[in-house]
């Protein structure tokens, strides 16, 4: 069997997108291993749910570091002592900077509450709410400098219902993240789908689920 992709969460908070990832993870045939999760916050309550899960986890508190770049080579030098091959950002709150960016390219996704390229940044959902949309969603990508802009890996979609506030919108669409994020890590692990050049280089087969419609 081919040896799982040692793979990295980068979380700030509860970690429920992590949560996902790691029971995906559980299974023998899952591409992707995750070895490590890392917080920029001490009190962020994903952490204690990955160690009881026995999975290694590490602080990088960004206010113990004077500036941006310092707190991002401090979290790359941590990525690498773990031999981290992926970064899934996971609810990581913090904007990275070019160098961090760029130093992994190809190996450095998220997942954005909306059908990007819309509704790029933040409060998403009251924005599609306010534009009056039938459908909103989530999407993994690829990370690259411009923010919300790197080439899609796969979507979810979930109708805008009638009376919905932006609660309820969330909610759904955050039952989609947890579908999405899984499949979408597993085929960035196993090679189907990678970076190169900016652009996907995509050998999923024909009918190999790219967009989910809950």
């Amino acid at each position: 069997m081919t040896a799982k992709v040692r793979t990295a969460i980068l979380i700030s908070g509860r970690g429920s997108n992590m949560t996902a990832l790691i029971e995906a993870a559980k299974k023998p045939d899952y591409p992707a291993d995750i070895a490590l999760v890392l917080s920029n916050r001490p009190d962020a309550g994903g952490l204690q749910r990955a160690a009881a899960d026995g999975i290694a986890t590490a602080i990088v508190d960004h206010k113990a570091h004077p500036d941006r770049e310092s707190f991002e080579h401090r979290v790359d030098a941590v990525l690498r002592e773990h031999g981290v091959e992926i970064v899934c950002l996971a609810g990581f709150m913090r904007i990275l900077t070019p160098w961090f960016i760029t130093r992994w390219e190809g190996r450095l996704i998220n997942i954005h509450p909306s059908l990007l390229p819309d509704y790029r940044g933040l409060h998403t959902h009251a924005r599609a709410l306010a534009d009056g949309v039938s459908r909103h969603g989530c999407t993994v990508h690829f990370v690259v400098p411009e923010l919300d802009a790197g080439p899609t890996i796969a979507q979810a979609s979930v109708p805008v219902l009638p009376g919905d506030d932006e609660a309820a919108l969330s909610a759904r669409v955050l039952e989609q993240e947890h579908r999405l994020y899984p499949a979408a890590l597993a085929d960035v692990a196993a090679g189907r789908v990678r970076l190169i050049e900016g652009a996907i280089a995509d050998d999923r087969p024909a009918d190999h689920a790219r967009f989910l419609a809950g």
